[in-house]
């Protein structure tokens, strides 16, 4: 699930890191750079499109086997846990961008392989996942809590 390379990604969402213009407009109205935090959707873009040239140039010398282009990097050495789980989800970056970029794509594919495929993410948010892979409820209380209304309407 979710993206940990280039390969992981869509074809779009490296047509897109190519794409961008680098104007910095989907930075500007990010909210979670905008109050401090280390996310910058233009970074993020700009680190796809290295990482996808890397291995194109690595791919070029022959430095990759043909069947397994694995050569010990991933995305997670460009961009770090800190940058893809600032995001707010907002969308403020896709209205943003005046080429039609969508930043948010890639930033939510690696966040579902952090947490989905390496079961990594900020503390505060690990109680409510193992709360929902253990009784399906998001507040740590199981999905039969409100049987007592039914067996209350049933008696009336």
């Amino acid at each position: 699930f979710g993206a940990k390379d280039i390969f992981d990604l869509s074809w779009k969402n490296i047509m897109d890191a190519y794409t961008c213009t680098e104007c910095g407009r989907c930075t500007a109205e990010c909210p979670a750079n905008v109050t401090g935090k280390k996310l910058s959707p233009r970074k993020i873009l700009m680190d796809i499109r290295d990482r996808a040239t890397e291995v194109g140039q690595n791919i070029e010398k022959n430095k990759l086997d043909p069947n397994n282009y694995d050569d010990g990097k991933s995305l997670f050495d460009y961009i770090s846990e800190e940058e893809i789980f600032a995001c707010t989800t907002c969308n403020a970056c896709v209205e943003a961008c005046p080429v039609l970029i969508n930043p948010l794509e890639p930033i939510l594919e690696m966040r579902r392989y952090k947490i989905l495929t390496e079961s990594s993410g900020p503390a505060e948010w690990m109680p409510m996942f193992t709360s929902v892979e253990n009784s399906g409820a998001v507040w740590q209380m199981p999905a039969q809590r409100f049987d007592w209304a039914k067996e209350d309407t049933a008696d009336s």
